[in-house]
């Protein structure tokens, strides 16, 4: 599949494909492009997977994402807000640089997540599975790039770095 640079005209609708990290099908759903920087994407989508407590907060059906895929770099990131607005945190994933292709945005999951509560207490998540998966020692090449796009967040998370800028500090 083809990658490409730049982003979609904002307004325009894509299938937001999730790939888990084997590279096989996890989830796939509407979205529409907002405007943002050529090395990412922004889109509104509508949660409707049931409720999934993650932890930091709860996703519930109607809470309305602003998903941020970069195409540059290892990871995206998720505002969560409630269906009136409120913020309920950030999720953030590890991931294969997001690609687009035709009318779809792909991002290939990597195991390691980052969750941003409305407090702003930063955590990190899934580290047991990446360990467990085998992939430390079939490929330390990639384990290093996973652990270094967890940094990175955690940094532009710190930093109030798009796209943690995208909402006001109280929401961070």
């Amino acid at each position: 599949m083809a990658t490409l640079r730049g982003t979609p005209e904002p307004g325009t609708r894509l299938a937001i494909v999730k790939l888990r990290p084997d590279g096989s099908e996890a989830a796939r759903y509407p979205g529409t492009a907002l405007d943002s920087p050529d090395d990412w994407v922004a889109i509104s989508a509508v949660w409707e997977h049931g409720h999934v407590d993650v932890g930091a907060f709860a996703f519930d059906n109607g809470d309305q994402l602003r998903e941020y895929f970069a195409l540059h770099a290892p990871y995206n990131a998720f505002a969560v807000q409630d269906p009136d607005g409120r913020p309920k945190g950030w999720y953030c994933n590890v991931a294969h640089p997001s690609r687009l292709d035709g009318g779809a945005l792909y991002w290939h999951d990597l195991y390691v997540d980052v969750l941003v509560n409305v407090a702003g207490e930063t955590r990190v998540v899934d580290e047991d599975e990446l360990a467990s998966s085998g992939l430390p020692e079939r490929d330390p090449g990639l384990c290093r790039t996973i652990l270094t796009a967890r940094d990175d967040l955690l940094a532009l998370i710190a930093a109030g770095a798009y796209p943690f800028s995208e909402l006001p500090p109280s929401s961070r």
